[in-house]
């Protein structure tokens, strides 16, 4: 619409572009966003299907004080998923 062409003109002409690189930009970032959503959605699912599967898994609490250990002196590795 009117108002929102003469937003990317404003915007271009502060930032010294075209309206075009304004656009082009917005639309690599809208793009870029989606997909990596889309990717934390299919690594989701896809762990979901394997806890469905084999019914291991870690428990909230665990990943919890294994996040505590990283950037420490006691850093230790993933714990091991269990039933």
């Amino acid at each position: 619409d009117d108002k929102l062409k003469d937003r990317v003109q404003h915007l271009a002409g502060l930032r010294q572009r075209s309206a075009h690189w304004i656009m082009r930009e917005a639309i690599a970032q809208y793009v870029d966003r989606e997909e990596a959503r889309e990717s934390f959605k299919q690594d989701a699912l896809a762990s979901w299907a394997s806890y469905r599967e084999t019914g291991q898994h870690l428990t909230g609490q665990e990943v919890r004080a294994w996040l505590n250990t990283w950037g420490t002196e006691a850093e230790t590795a993933i714990p091991k998923c269990h039933e």
